[in-house]
């Protein structure tokens, strides 16, 4: 067994916000010392999408699992474990409800203080675990399948959301257009790879301005747009090239993702710069972010893919900086579905 300075803060994480079953054990908020992950992809991917009531119920078979995995990798017994956080929101009702019904539960058995830790932070804080350096201000954008938010991270925990989608989030877009080009789910990987193959200038997809605030996204007129484009060459008989389709939708939500983010980086003042969320392990993406900030003179912080997708270590690094500041919660804690940052 692993020997721990009383000091050190052990967090205990959970998260099963949407389709992974997750834990881990992060110690000080940017050393994980374990972070296990049961994901139900194969599950879901013959429904084209998550089934709400069947990734519950896998979360139900597997939480106890995850958590003896996390506590055994780590080297650690319950009674060393200086907090539990658990993602409470936002996420499936159903899913979350688990989670929080775990950590409450070990909670109230233990003695062991809880925090509710919001999914959007967790994302955030993942850089942390990369990069121990980091420390706020920056600007990070936030890209995954239900959530594509600009934010100025001023402190730990204290964020200003500057720009949000106005329609689909997007992961969202790359799901609908990798199933509408016939690749399947989980669309984002899929569309990475196949643009590789493609030419991501072959055809000119739109990129939308969204008036009123610039830091704003919206990515449903360029799914629709894809939808007009394989619709008319369909009526016209004309062959779809799938991978230059992937690659001009991909180049098209890229450009967009970039321009916002390092426009605001400039505009706020800030020469640190990060992603996060699902789309951010991207590889095109990271190298349109790598290439631009270094012409900036920015700083560029990304987390591994593992860090990118849902993971409960990004939920420990955040619930450590809750813990630092005093944040517990009751056992009236509760899944929030649609929880604002």
């Amino acid at each position: 067994m692993e020997q721990q300075n009383r000091e050190d803060v052990l967090i205990l994480a959970i998260e099963t916000s949407c389709d992974e079953t997750a834990a881990s054990v992060v110690k000080n908020g940017r050393e994980v010392l374990s972070n296990i992950i049961y994901t139900q992809i194969a599950l879901h991917t013959k429904y084209g999408g998550v089934v709400p009531e069947i990734a519950s119920r896998k979360h139900i078979e597997k939480i106890n699992q995850v958590i003896e995995g996390a506590l055994e990798e780590a080297g650690v017994a319950l009674r060393d474990i200086t907090a539990i956080a658990v993602t409470y929101g936002p996420g499936l009702v159903g899913a979350l409800l688990v989670g929080v019904s775990e950590a409450k539960a070990i909670s109230f058995a233990t003695g062991i203080p809880l925090i509710g830790v919001h999914h959007i932070s967790g994302h955030i804080s993942a850089n942390y675990i990369e990069y121990r350096e980091l420390e706020p201000p920056f600007v990070c954008l936030v890209a995954s399948g239900g959530h594509s938010h600009l934010v100025v991270v001023r402190d730990y925990g204290e964020y200003e959301i500057i720009g949000r989608t106005r329609d689909d989030a997007a992961g969202e877009a790359f799901d609908k257009v990798a199933r509408a080009i016939g690749l399947g789910y989980p669309g984002g990987p899929k569309i990475d790879k196949l643009s590789k193959e493609g030419n991501p200038d072959a055809i000119p997809f739109p990129r939308a301005k969204v008036g009123e605030n610039e830091y704003d996204f919206s990515f449903s007129g360029l799914k629709s747009a894809v939808l007009n484009y394989l619709n008319s060459c369909q009526m016209k008989g004309e062959e779809i090239n799938q991978a230059d389709v992937a690659a001009s939708f991909q180049k098209a939500v890229i450009d967009v993702l970039v321009e916002h983010s390092l426009h605001a980086a400039k505009e706020y003042g800030f020469d640190k710069f990060a992603v996060a969320g699902g789309v951010a392990s991207n590889t095109s993406l990271r190298e349109a972010f790598e290439k631009e900030c270094a012409e900036r003179g920015i700083t560029f912080y990304h987390p591994s893919p593992v860090y990118c997708t849902d993971n409960a270590a990004m939920i420990g690094a955040a619930g450590y900086y809750e813990y630092v500041k005093g944040v517990r919660h009751g056992y009236d804690l509760n899944a929030v579905p649609n929880l604002k940052l």
